[in-house]
């Protein structure tokens, strides 16, 4: 996903899948939604926090991803934790398929966005980090915290 593009409507973003995992490859999914999920989508109301992608057959789904209901809906909300079918092109599918059941891969959401006026999901191929890893992350976080600090200091 382009950050820069102005296409692009970020609506949410699963921060915790970066702490958690090691990202190893990006997909853009379209998301299977009802009428009233799209304007809940539209007005932020959507949580990636507990949710994770699963293969299914030869399909992958969005699980646990929480959709508030849209207030104003003259029909029945359908269930806000409901899970979601994602929308690849066959060859991505195939490949997801193969290094999730064979490598043990997990599968992980990280932003649901708007691109034109499709609503995306962008997943990713992770593996899951190990709680030395985490620290180590932390670590070279702060050190580089405190080396961009003291350079602005010095530049002053």
């Amino acid at each position: 996903m382009n950050q820069e593009d102005p296409r692009i409507k970020v609506v949410a973003r699963n921060r915790k899948a970066f702490h958690d995992y090691h990202i190893l490859q990006k997909f853009e999914a379209g998301l299977v939604l009802e009428g009233p999920e799209v304007k809940s989508l539209r007005a932020g109301h959507v949580s990636l926090k507990e949710s994770y992608a699963a293969v299914r057959g030869e399909e992958i789904f969005l699980i646990n991803c929480h959709i508030t209901p849209y207030e104003k809906t003259t029909v029945r909300p359908p269930d806000p934790h409901r899970d979601r079918k994602l929308l690849l092109n066959r060859r991505e599918l195939k490949k997801i398929i193969i290094r999730v059941e064979e490598r043990g891969m997990a599968l992980v959401p990280l932003s649901i966005y708007f691109k034109d006026q499709w609503a995306k999901v962008e997943i990713a191929l992770a593996k899951g980090k190990r709680q030395y890893d985490k620290r180590a992350d932390k670590e070279r976080q702060a050190a580089k915290r405190d080396i961009e600090r003291e350079f602005k200091e010095r530049q002053r």
